[in-house]
């Protein structure tokens, strides 16, 4: 048979059957419309993890960080110009020098990726994370006192110890100290106080302040108080109060507070400048997001140890209380928090992200925040937070260092970057907060939205 002849005999059977199609799908496949189907259970485009917040998840992300960390940042002493590792430390070597690894263990960013560790072993039980702190803190101590001669002698050499040794300014003393009480007071045999004594003496006695004794900077004006100072003095003040018992650590701490509030809390949004100028009457209001987590950050770190009797608690908790309410209205929808809080044009930044996360999920633990009304708003910061954590156990989308601007163009245009060092310990703190969270308070599925159960 020829092939035009069969191709003859098969087109109107093919034809019948295209023909059909469309009432065979019809009869098989029923059209999606609202008499067909529950459209309100169709599954939503979310550009983030949507209600899948599991603690062995969690903790995944935590261990990631974690081994990125602890091969990145050696705890070694070398001499800079061999690089050999020094292990004499009985004859001084004025070219030693720390291994150089990818972040430095002396900055306030590492204090507080040293309190993210123990934190991380306090809700997960594992103790490697809180390991990687006193290990790191004990060999500073160790180089304290190895550096502390020469240092003295030679107080402008740039040794690895000079700003722990010698500190200039709060960044160089607050966020450490507080990791290092925190971690003195859970392991008696770290040995801290000699560093602890001295950064405490810096905070409370040679620290520049204003007239009423609100702790200030000359920089980049005169008479400057910039929000993130509140971090780099007031959580170590506070833990030098649980420390030693002494209330004039507490009564200083919630000073600090309650005096930048008056003059840096906008209450009609519930957010604070970044910064402000005693000499000006306009202050131009830039709501900078990783500083109002380091403000969110201090009043969770305070009210953490501040006895109930303190009478400045009931100032500092409705302090939190409004500044927790001000962010809540702030988050975009894909769980992150924007560069300016109230610019949404600017861009979504990882680390105030994660502090926002840990400090509310913090607060709702501690039933200082209602866990129905934000508890959904920290899980799904959270699940924003940990597609920022790379294979590698890197943090993306992190800001980089940044001073005080009086222009919009200054924060939208600051960098982003894999070494920006103040993502990680707010995403440590994040991670291991939202395992308590989970422990504490369930979350359930109802209606398609996440909320907590109890």
């Amino acid at each position: 048979m020829s092939l035009s002849s069969t191709l003859s005999r098969k087109l109107p059977l093919l034809a019948l059957l295209l023909s059909a199609a469309p009432l065979l799908a019809q009869t098989i496949l029923p059209k999606t419309n609202d008499t067909t189907t529950p459209l309100h259970l169709l599954k939503p485009d979310y550009p983030i993890p949507y209600g899948q917040v599991k603690a062995e998840e969690v903790k995944l992300v935590l261990d990631r960080i974690y081994n990125y960390l602890n091969t990145a940042t050696p705890a070694e002493l070398v001499d800079k110009k061999t690089n050999a590792l020094i292990t004499d430390r009985r004859k001084f070597n004025a070219d030693a020098n720390i291994r150089p690894g990818d972040f430095r263990l002396t900055s306030y960013e590492w204090g507080v990726t040293y309190a993210g560790m123990l934190r991380a072993s306090e809700t997960t039980g594992d103790p490697k994370y809180a390991a990687y702190t006193v290990s790191c803190l004990k060999f500073l101590g160790e180089l304290s006192s190895y550096f502390s001669a020469y240092q003295k002698a030679n107080p402008e050499a740039a040794t690895p110890m000079r700003s722990v040794l010698y500190p200039k300014a709060l960044d160089d003393a607050g966020s450490l100290c507080a990791a290092m009480i925190k971690t003195q007071r859970a392991n008696a045999s770290a040995d801290l106080r000699p560093m602890i004594n001295n950064f405490m003496d810096f905070i409370m006695t040679k620290e520049f302040r204003l007239a009423d004794g609100t702790l200030a900077r000359n920089r980049p004006q005169p008479n400057t108080l910039w929000l993130d100072d509140l971090y780099m003095s007031v959580p170590a003040l506070a833990q030098m109060g649980k420390l030693t018992g002494e209330r004039r650590y507490y009564d200083e701490a919630v000073k600090q507070v309650t005096q930048f509030a008056p003059r840096m809390f906008n209450k009609s949004k519930g957010l604070y400048m970044h910064g402000w100028v005693q000499e000006m009457t306009v202050h131009p209001e830039f709501h900078w997001a990783r500083a109002n987590g380091w403000a969110l950050l201090t009043k969770v770190e305070l009210l953490d140890v501040l006895p109930a009797d303190h009478p400045g608690r009931p100032a500092v908790l409705e302090l939190l209380r409004a500044h927790a309410r001000g962010l809540a209205a702030q988050q975009a929808g894909s769980g992150f928090w924007h560069q300016l809080l109230d610019r949404p044009d600017s861009y979504l930044e990882t680390s105030a992200t994660a502090i926002y996360a840990y400090a509310i999920a913090h607060a709702i633990n501690q039933g200082w925040l209602d866990a129905k009304a934000y508890g959904p708003m920290a899980l799904l910061a959270w699940n924003a937070v940990s597609t920022k954590v790379n294979a590698q156990g890197q943090v993306e989308g992190t800001c980089v260092g940044t001073g005080m601007g009086f222009d919009p163009a200054f924060y939208y245009y600051r960098p982003v970057n894999l070494y920006a060092a103040h993502g990680y310990g707010p995403v440590l703190l994040a991670g291991a907060e939202t395992i308590q969270l989970l422990k504490q308070h369930p979350y359930g599925i109802n209606d398609s939205s996440v909320q907590t159960l109890k």
